[in-house]
Order: structure tokens, then C-alpha cells, then sequence
């Protein structure tokens, strides 16, 4: 029944619904451009090769998709929080193999906790992370990433700004299919922006002669259509064990919250899935690591798409990641991908980012998290500048960036402040002397 969907043309798409076929397609591969920019940056940020990474995003997708038995509408792509980790193995006089073993050992500790979850029950997760806490790690994810985008905006601030408001105007100024498909069409009219303005080559030569690299289409032509990619056995290492496999408490973080984003968005309680959906991102993560690709996670890009199209067919992630293994596959249409200008990666990116902070502040809105209790605000307060500064802890050799970090501070100051809120005591106590000082006057 997972590949059941029932067809339906308008309004909010269910996770068991889908539109008609060709919309359906078209939609897959807008995720695969939402996905692209953060699938092809992190790797090479650790090192690893782009192909393999979307591969193994694609392959990723549909373990993730058997596994939770097509119920968790989401991505696979790699995950940023691997990237400190790795680059300390590797800083330390590792080797990629050596990285590429930590990688394995995280996605199996996330599958034992995926087993141990969907056996007892998400109840403790619930305890554990509960609406201020997952709110506060999806917006962080979105405030964290805002770096990245603006550094591709910075290459080309024209360009962005031409695909933001494309973008916008695309999602709510137009309807129908071409209301569903804002970041595809934003990213289309973004590149021919920067032919006509630009031209192509890394000085630009455009037709109105104004300056700026223009489109590179050298590694096009070099690829050949069809070629499989390298693929690395990994290595295992005591000390990149240590190092990376404590990423996967950040991947449970992560995806935490992003179903109770996507369950905040759809009105149905994923929760239930849960323990699922740590299995298949663990399991996705393991088979990603043993090929050479990175460690994956659900993507916040893919849930900023949803949101702004408020389609949440899970049929969608079938057909993208079927394009992301052809992707993978064909180095011809990943060097077109590839040619894709950073000034349209930024812009897209300051879109989708900003919706994963928005859709954080959501989860708070939709749970009706209450800030005027003192230990939710300051909670709050302290986790969103951590994770939206990146701010960076380093012990033992062990780097905990902003989302990893952010993360573990919102679980711990949460478990010690949260539930004995001693602000509100103070407060309470303060607001019964006025009463009673009233009362006697």
C-alpha cells in the first residue's frame, strides 16, 4: 500500500495523496534543486566526492521511504552536522576511509536508538525534546545555514535578489502547478538573469556587457552522459569512531524535529513513526559511509518546499530520488546542475532557510508554547544565538558546532530548567504579596 496514493489536484496534498503524475514529476525535481546546494556543499566541505553524495542521497531517500513504509514525507541529504567531525579526523592525520568508518559507526548508533525507540514507544522522546526544545533545533538549523547562504548570495547580489523575488512572486502571486513549483521556477528565471546579465565563463561576456562571472559550461561539455563514481570502502578507526559517531544524538535532534515539523504542517501525529524514521536515516547513513558518500539526515531544504507548496506527498520523494540517483549516475546532468550560478544558490537558499527558522517558530505557535514562563524564554533565547552564531565547543579533539551544540544545550537546559521553572515561582509568589498587599489596603 505504500505505493498507493490517491490522486488529488488541488488544495493541501496529504502524505497518501499525490497530484496527477506529470505534476508529480515535475515537483520530484524541484526537490532535487532544493536538495542540490547543501548536497553538493557539504561533501566537499568534508572532502568527499559531490556524485557519490547524490547517489546516496537518492538511494538514502528510498530506504527511508521503505522503511517508515511510505508514511514520512522527506529527504535524505548529507548532514552539515558530520562536517566538524569530520574535518578533526581529518585535521588530526586521518584519512577520508578513517572518516568514512566514524560515518558508519554513527549510523549504527542512530539505528540501535531507532530500534530502541520504535520498540519502547516515542514517549521519552516527547519527555526528552518536547515542543520548545524540537522548535528551537529546527530554527537553529535555519539560522545556522544563513552563513552559507549569504555567502552565495555575496557572489552575485544582483542575481539573488532576482530569484528571491522571482521566488515570491512565483508562490503568491501565482496558482496551480505554477504556484507548486516557486524554488524550480525561481532558480530558472535566476540563471537566464545571469546569461543575459553576465553571459557565460568565469569573466562573463554578456550581450549588455555588464561584468560578474557569467555561467561556466566548461565541465558540461567535458562529462560524459553516463559514468559511476568512484566509490571508497571505509576504514575503521578507533579515534574517528569517537569523534563522529556522537553526530548521531544531532541526527536524532534533527530529525525529531523535523517530523514534528512536517506532522505540525500536515495535522497528523507522525509521532508514532518515529523510530522508523531514526532506522531509516541510520540505515541510509551506514550504506552511504560503506560506498563513500557522507552521513545523511532528513533535509530542512526539502520541508521549506512543502511548506511554501503545501504538498506533502510522500510519491514526490520517490520520483526525486530516482532523478538524484540518475543524477548521481550522470556526470553530464550533474555538471549541469553543477553550472547552477551561486548568486541563484544563494537566493534560493535565503528562501528555503528562512522558512526552516519560520517553520521552528511554528512548531512553538502550533503547541502553544507558552514565553511569558521564564524558562522557556531564556531557554530559547540562549539556544537560538547559540546555533544562529555558530558557536563552537572543542573537547578532546571532539568539535560541537552550532546545531550540535544548540541542540545538546536546548536538551540539558530544558531537563534542568524547564521543568521546574523557577522564574514563574518567583513570579507567581511576587503577583500573590500584590494581591494580598491590596487586599489589606
Amino acid at each position: 500500500m505504500m505505493f498507493s496514493w490517491t490522486e488529488k489536484k488541488s488544495g493541501v496534498i496529504a502524505p497518501d495523496e499525490r497530484l496527477p503524475w506529470g505534476p508529480t514529476v515535475v515537483m520530484g525535481l524541484q526537490h532535487v534543486m532544493a536538495m542540490f546546494g547543501a548536497t553538493v556543499l557539504a561533501p566537499i566541505l568534508m572532502g568527499f566526492d559531490p556524485n557519490l553524495s547524490i547517489l546516496f542521497s537518492g538511494i538514502g531517500t528510498l530506504i527511508f521511504f521503505l522503511t517508515t513504509g511510505g508514511k514520512l514525507p522527506s529527504y535524505l541529504g548529507p548532514s552539515f552536522a558530520f562536517i566538524g567531525p569530520v574535518l578533526a579526523v581529518t585535521a588530526g592525520g586521518g584519512t577520508i576511509a578513517q572518516a568514512l568508518g566514524g560515518v558508519v559507526a554513527a549510523g549504527f548508533v542512530y539505528t540501535l536508538i531507532g530500534v530502541l525507540v520504535h520498540l519502547s514507544g516515542a514517549g521519552w522522546i516527547d519527555r526528552l525534546m518536547p515542543p520548545l526544545v524540537t522548535g528551537a533545533v529546527v530554527a537553529i538549523i535555519g539560522l545556522n545555514l544563513a552563513g552559507a547562504a549569504r555567502g552565495m548570495a555575496a557572489a552575485d547580489p544582483v542575481v539573488a535578489i532576482i530569484t528571491i523575488l522571482a521566488v515570491l512572486v512565483v508562490a503568491l502571486r501565482t496558482g496551480g502547478l505554477l504556484g507548486r513549483l516557486p524554488i524550480l521556477l525561481g532558480a530558472v528565471v535566476g540563471y537566464l538573469a545571469t546569461l543575459i546579465l553576465r553571459g557565460t565563463g568565469p569573466d562573463g561576456r554578456s550581450i549588455l556587457g555588464v561584468g560578474g562571472p557569467g555561467v561556466d559550461f566548461s565541465k558540461v561539455g567535458a562529462a560524459p552522459w553516463i559514468g559511476v563514481p568512484h566509490f571508497q570502502t571505509p576504514e575503521f578507526n578507533w579515534t574517528a569512531i569517537s569523534l563522529i559517531a556522537p553526530v548521531a544524538i544531532a541526527l536524532v535532534a534533527e530529525n525529531t524535529g523535523h517530523i514534528k515539523a512536517v506532522g505540525a504542517m500536515t495535522n497528523r501525529d507522525l509521532m508514532p513513526y518515529l523510530g522508523r524514521g531514526f532506522i531509516g536515516d541510520g540505515v541510509a547513513t551506514m550504506v552511504s559511509g560503506f560506498g563513500g558518500g557522507s552521513g545523511v539526515t532528513t533535509y530542512a531544504e526539502n520541508i521549506g518546499v512543502m511548506a511554501v507548496t503545501r504538498v506533502y506527498s510522500t510519491a514526490i520523494f520517490v520520483v526525486a530520488s530516482l532523478f538524484a540517483i540518475l543524477l548521481g549516475l550522470s556526470p553530464k546532468f550533474g555538471a549541469v546542475i553543477q553550472s547552477i550560478p551561486l548568486g541563484v544558490l544563494g537566493g534560493v537558499t535565503t528562501v528555503l532557510f528562512g522558512l526552516i527558522a519560520a517553520t521552528g517558530a511554528r512548531i512553538w505557535v502550533e503547541n502553544r508554547v507558552d514565553f511569558s514562563r521564564g524558562g522557556n524564554l531564556f531557554i530559547a533565547a540562549v539556544v537560538l544565538i547559540i546555533g544562529a552564531a555558530d558557536y563552537t565547543l572543542t573537547l578532546g579533539g571532539f568539535s560541537l558546532n552550532g546545531i550540535t551544540l544548540g541542540t545538546l544545550a536546548a536538551i540539558v537546559l530544558y531537563q534542568v530548567f524547564g521543568r521546574n521553572d523557577r522564574a514563574d515561582d518567583y513570579e507567581f509568589i511576587a503577583d500573590e504579596a500584590i494581591e494580598r498587599a491590596e487586599r489589606r489596603s
